[in-house]
């Protein structure tokens, strides 16, 4: 459970980097590129063998894995888009309530069973990402732009069903680092493309901030995937009972540091939705 909570712990700090960019003028984009390879490097170091990009390159899991980093990348722009046009509430939501497309794969293909009280639990933890996430008159999302979170919700399920698919199939303990900084490397160079792609339109300009940003930024990516991976090992806990408990976690514990920090206010159905998550938790791990 240790490694679970570090994982959270790292994706809320996330949470606040991300908030603290507005508020010193981060350009998101930038920063998203320096931090993914800012976490390459931590994986690169906290690997311990002797890296052989041959041999990289013929292991079953990379060509997954670079597909895994480009699909990264393109579903953070996705989400970007998402909030501006739907708002953050359903943007969040969206790629919350992504944990049934792990949850199920787990379920139909590796077998796993669930208890009529964990069952319940996953139930209880959906619906508690939803009133966790909605403000005021709650989720509007104009029929034009509902493809949007749609493709959030299906890319977020697919990046965590193929995160736990080639750690079940592929990996051992001790690739846990090189993986993810082969994933993190990937989505950082699809990001630089993109950027020289769109350098005509909207000049690249050299900013310091950015960078710094986004070296705040790499080192909690890289340990939230990296204790996420360790999560996934631990044989006590299937992983749809990981999955489950780690989104819900992260909203009930990013919706905590969002009222302590940023002083932010909860209406009533959040904290109807931050009690259910409690609910949800107990269930799934004691169940």
């Amino acid at each position: 459970m240790l490694n679970l909570a570090l994982s959270v712990l790292c994706s809320s700090l996330i949470f606040v980097i991300f908030k603290l960019f507005g508020t010193y003028k981060i350009q998101s984009i930038y920063a998203i590129v320096v931090n993914y390879f800012v976490a390459c490097i931590c994986g690169i170091l906290f690997y311990d063998g002797k890296i052989n990009v041959s041999e990289l390159v013929g292991s079953g899991w990379f060509y997954g894995t670079f597909a895994l980093g480009i699909l990264f990348i393109t579903i953070f722009n996705i989400m970007a888009k998402s909030s501006q046009l739907n708002g953050v509430a359903v943007t969040s939501v969206a790629t919350k309530m992504s944990l049934a497309i792990p949850v199920l794969f787990a379920l139909l293909v590796y077998k796993e069973s669930l208890s009529i009280w964990q069952g319940l639990g996953i139930l209880l933890a959906l619906a508690a990402v939803y009133f966790a996430s909605i403000k005021k008159k709650g989720l509007v999302i104009a029929p034009k732009t509902l493809l949007l979170p749609f493709l959030v919700f299906i890319g977020s399920g697919v990046i965590d069903t193929t995160i736990k698919y080639i750690q079940d199939e592929f990996l051992d303990e001790s690739m846990y680092p090189i993986f993810s900084a082969t994933v993190f490397g990937a989505a950082g160079t699809t990001g630089v493309l993109f950027l020289l792609f769109n350098s005509k339109k909207t000049p690249i300009k050299r900013n310091l901030k950015n960078v710094l940003g986004g070296i705040c930024l790499g080192i909690p990516n890289y340990f939230s995937i990296y204790f996420l991976l360790q999560a996934l090992n631990n044989p006590k806990f299937n992983s749809a009972s990981i999955f489950t408990i780690n989104n819900v976690a992260i909203v009930m514990f990013t919706t905590f540091i969002g009222i302590l920090l940023f002083k932010e206010k909860l209406q009533p159905k959040n904290w109807l939705g931050i009690g259910l998550a409690v609910i949800s938790i107990l269930l799934v791990a004691l169940f």
